[in-house]
């Protein structure tokens, strides 16, 4: 799915890397042309995960930090700490908090996933949020570039190491929220099931109406009872590929 962007100059950056902006030009985000760059998936996901009032949450496996960076913009009250493997990525991350003036909000730690009980005491957070590896580690082409191929398939990191991260990070009614392949929706549910973090709302999203679903929204509970609600599909796109209403409201066009 592609994104709107704009795109500035700066003398600071290297050649290599570009400066996008979102919500009008108010938030900036530095990534590496040819490297891994957010798709609209982590802005659907920010859009869908509730939260209340001052929460810390956690992004795990936040790349370049988009996630933290959208939920400081639009929750003023919010701390948001992204934690993520590569380091090129965590100082771009770092960067574009500090440009955007959210670096006391968003703050970006470089940690494996797997190797959260070393970095956070358990129960350190209200939510959870990930937008994880899509891909099995054996399945489909493997792309060359090392920042593309760890951020796409599950090299470093399953799903259920990611899932299982957030259940030790969140307390007893504590939320998580990920976005993940409609596809791949059945193994998903179970790994949230077996890390106690209860389904609790669900959307399914389409790139036009009447397609068959290519993501799904899914936040659960831990240690939440059973009752699953679905919610109105999301559609990307209406006709000519622009966006629907709902949104350009999310990315504040």
């Amino acid at each position: 799915m592609r994104i709107c962007k704009g795109k500035t100059k700066d003398a600071g950056f290297s050649p290599e890397e570009s400066l996008d902006t979102l919500f009008q030009g108010k938030l900036k985000v530095v990534q590496r042309k040819a490297g891994y760059r957010f798709s609209i998936d982590a802005l659907l996901l920010a859009h869908f995960v509730k939260l209340k009032g001052r929460e810390k949450i956690v992004d795990l496996g936040t790349g370049n930090g988009i996630i933290p960076l959208v939920l400081a913009f639009l929750h003023p009250a919010v701390h948001v700490v992204g934690l993520e493997l590569q380091e090129e990525m965590v100082e771009r991350a770092l960067r574009s908090a500090r440009m955007n003036r959210l670096h006391k909000r968003a703050e970006i730690i470089s940690g494996d996933v797997r190797s959260v009980k070393e970095l956070f005491p358990p129960q350190s957070f209200d939510v959870a949020v990930c937008n994880p590896p899509y891909r099995r580690s054996e399945s489909g082409r493997i792309n060359p570039d090392a920042e593309k191929r760890l951020a796409r398939h599950e090299i470093k990191g399953q799903l259920a190491d990611f899932i299982q991260a957030g259940s030790y990070l969140l307390p007893r009614g504590g939320r998580m929220a990920l976005v993940y392949p409609a596809s791949r929706m059945a193994d998903l549910l179970q790994a949230m099931r077996q890390a106690a973090i209860e389904p609790k709302r669900l959307r399914l999203v389409h790139s036009f109406e009447g397609t068959a679903a290519t993501l799904v929204l899914v936040e659960g509970i831990k240690g939440g009872g059973i009752e699953l609600k679905i919610l109105p599909p999301l559609v990307i796109y209406a006709n000519e590929r622009k966006y629907t209403p709902e949104v350009k409201s999310m990315l504040g066009l």
